[in-house]
């Protein structure tokens, strides 16, 4: 169905402006319905024949899901820009690291386990491993699900044939929501049955866009909802042209059989360094789901940093939660320093602070997520704003020395600090971060 106009949705609505979807009128909520802002559901007057009609028109285009295990997800979908500047992107794309099955069960957990195992704090963050894949080469399928799941509860994606992923499945928790691959012109009916009797998600594969059309309509025909579409290019032009071309089918024409998350394989190029350089491309070129035959802590770093960069909201800075923070325990006799939310100043600052071997406050305070600078010229970071937090946070109940320290950049608010917290002494530290530890051992 093409997409509705606010109007189009507004004449579905009871147009009766109650209010009950917090919206002061039912145009403001079909305008916002139809820029797929909101969902349908916060109508709960609407009629069942318009939620009927509303309800594809309004679904984002291109189709959510998420692949789950214990606890663990990865979605994928959801989108509804092609450039993150337009709006944000929501579903993080998942890194999978493959197995086969002709590997042992011991090689399969010595290059399982370090992936499964990794994790990193980033800003405040944890950059983790998205899942695991398991593909049939031959050996014996169901013995490496067993053996991969044994080590890992994270989501996993299954390539093989139709008895082959059979037997992978009968050794799963049924509650648990996989991935199939790949369906094929040749397959797809034995394929889609399997699916659709294990609520998987199902990869279709083809070497064109027209052959995806077929068959991405042929298998939803058959009842399998949660597709994705599996490119058979793997080169750098082969793979952004596909992926580019189904990606802006879905949300420029809202074309529905081309409306969901794609999954890629950078992993069969052999290189490990082209490996990494396909994989980067595919996050920032609309793939949900990237399978990779290599891990390394160094590799999936630089590739969960880009992505991290590229899935923030660039409207919502990413931040902590504004607080007076302990640094290298602390007490009374410890100076307060204050800076703002923004993740990236705060580590910046707590980090320094740490490696010092200082004892400190850290009064983070609530500055939308901005850096010192940029807040102060905005308005979020003044004398004022810092004296509520003071006492938001009371700070003064941990502190006798009453030493507040203010980012060097902003020393024009000393004076006015002065005066909302008179009963305090009001220092300005450097400027920098990383002359912390030289002005904490000399000047406080």
């Amino acid at each position: 169905m093409a997409a509705l106009s606010g109007i189009q949705i507004y004449k579905m609505l009871p147009q009766t402006n109650c209010k009950d979807c917090d919206f002061p009128t039912c145009l403001a909520f079909a305008m916002k319905l139809a820029a797929k802002q909101v969902e349908l559901s916060l109508c709960p007057h609407v009629s069942e024949e318009s939620e009927a009609k509303l309800s594809e028109a309004s679904a984002p285009p291109v189709r959510p899901f998420a692949l789950k295990s214990n606890g663990y997800e990865a979605k994928a979908g959801n989108e509804i820009v092609l450039f993150r500047h337009e709006k944000t992107f929501y579903s993080r794309p998942g890194l999978f690291l493959r197995v086969y099955d002709s590997q042992s069960a011991e090689e399969i957990k010595a290059k399982i386990t370090p992936a499964d195992e990794y994790m990193v704090d980033y800003v405040g963050i944890e950059l983790e491993m998205g899942g695991f894949v398991v593909q049939a080469n031959g050996g014996d399928f169901a013995k490496a699900v067993s053996t991969v799941r044994g080590i890992s509860h994270r989501p996993l994606i299954l390539v093989g044939g139709v008895d082959e992923l059979k037997a992978g499945l009968a050794t799963l928790n049924g509650d648990e929501k996989v991935m199939l691959a790949h369906a094929t012109a040749e397959n797809w009916e034995a394929m889609a049955t399997l699916a659709k009797e294990h609520d998987a998600a199902l990869a279709i594969e083809a070497d064109s866009v027209d052959e995806m059309v077929a068959l991405s309509e042929k298998v939803q025909g058959a009842g399998v909802k949660d597709l994705v579409l599996s490119p058979t290019q793997r080169g750098f032009n082969g793979t952004l042209t596909a992926n580019t071309t189904a990606r802006r089918m879905a949300i420029k024409k809202n074309f529905r059989a081309l409306g969901f998350p794609i999954i890629n394989f950078p992993g069969d190029v052999g290189s490990a360094s082209r490996e990494a350089t396909l994989a980067a491309q595919a996050i920032g070129k609309y793939s949900g789901f990237i399978v990779l035959d290599n891990f390394s802590p160094e590799v999936a770093y630089a590739l969960l940093v880009l992505r991290e960069n590229i899935y923030t909201d660039p409207q919502k800075p990413i931040q902590v939660t504004p607080g007076i923070y302990e640094v290298n325990d602390p007490g009374p006799d410890a100076p307060v320093l204050v800076t703002t939310n923004f993740s990236i100043t705060y580590f910046s600052v707590a980090n320094e602070v740490e490696s010092s071997g200082s004892p400190s406050w850290l009064l983070v305070t609530d500055a939308e997520g901005m850096s010192v600078l940029t807040a102060w010229a905005a308005g979020k970071f003044d004398a004022e704003i810092i004296a509520k937090q003071v006492k938001q946070f009371n700070v003064a109940d941990k502190v006798d020395s009453m030493k507040i320290v203010l980012p060097g950049h902003t020393a024009v608010l000393s004076g006015e600090l002065e005066e909302e917290l008179p009963d305090w002494k009001v220092m300005v530290g450097p400027r920098e971060a990383v002359d912390l530890p030289a002005f904490l051992k000399t000047a406080v």
